[in-house]
């Protein structure tokens, strides 16, 4: 009967190392010429007298393929994951300066110029939902105490309406720039419903998180995620 040595093996495959070295190898450093080395001179000196068992041959052949496989599906998915990234920050940039609507009873009453006057001209868009077939209805503005600063009628119709306003109280007077608080209702067959209203805000800058989120920040000083925008315009 054969009878080698483990150290023999080592020398075998590593001339001119010893074996303390040869375990001083990390097992990612492992390639499949060193894995088909392995296997030939584990046949070389196996005992005649229990040969190897061919199947088990075959299964540690079929399990260095599966974990090579999946050593190189991890680095392709950490390549596109990368891509995607970059490609996300490309597409993000784009937004800046765009105008979003979001879900929320919250709009920017913002300065957006100056008239003949030299005055600044403030502005609070947003859109309402009409839904399907209204008579009309009423877009109302509160501060934020709840009090009610101005309310406009809105035009029968169906589908998305945009809606804005000046900064001008029902009583004529000029309010400050700042958040407000919006809503609107609906008038069907006589009745008033509460209709979904979408706050207007401009996007100053973009940021790309963990997980690839994206985060944008708006010129009125909230940041919402990308996935809360309901139209960029």
């Amino acid at each position: 009967m054969i009878n080698t040595a483990p150290t023999d093996i080592f020398t075998s495959l590593n001339p001119g190392q010893t074996a303390e070295a040869s375990r001083s190898r990390n097992i990612s450093d492992m390639g499949s010429d060193d894995f088909m080395t392995l296997m030939i001179a584990q046949m070389k000196h196996q005992d005649p007298t229990k040969p190897m068992d061919q199947m088990a041959f075959m299964s540690q052949l079929a399990e260095f393929s599966s974990l090579s496989g999946i050593q190189e599906l991890n680095g392709s998915f950490g390549e596109l994951s990368t891509n995607l990234t970059g490609a996300q920050a490309v597409q993000a940039s784009s937004l800046v300066g765009r105008s979003v609507a979001m879900d929320s009873q919250t709009a920017a009453l913002a300065p957006v110029g100056r008239n003949e006057s030299g005055e600044t001209v403030n502005m609070l868009s947003a859109t309402v939902d009409m839904g399907d077939g209204s008579d009309g209805g009423v877009f109302e503005v509160r501060d934020d105490f709840g009090l009610l600063v101005f309310s406009g009628q809105l035009p029968a119709g169906s589908g998305n309406v945009p809606v804005v306003w000046d900064g001008e109280a029902s009583d004529g007077s000029r309010l400050p720039a700042g958040d407000y608080n919006i809503s609107a209702r609906v008038e069907r067959g006589g009745d008033l419903r509460d209709a979904r209203v979408y706050g207007h805000d401009t996007v100053i800058s973009v940021a790309i998180g963990s997980g690839n989120q994206v985060t944008l920040n708006l010129a009125s000083g909230r940041a919402v995620d990308v996935s809360d925008v309901k139209e960029f315009f």
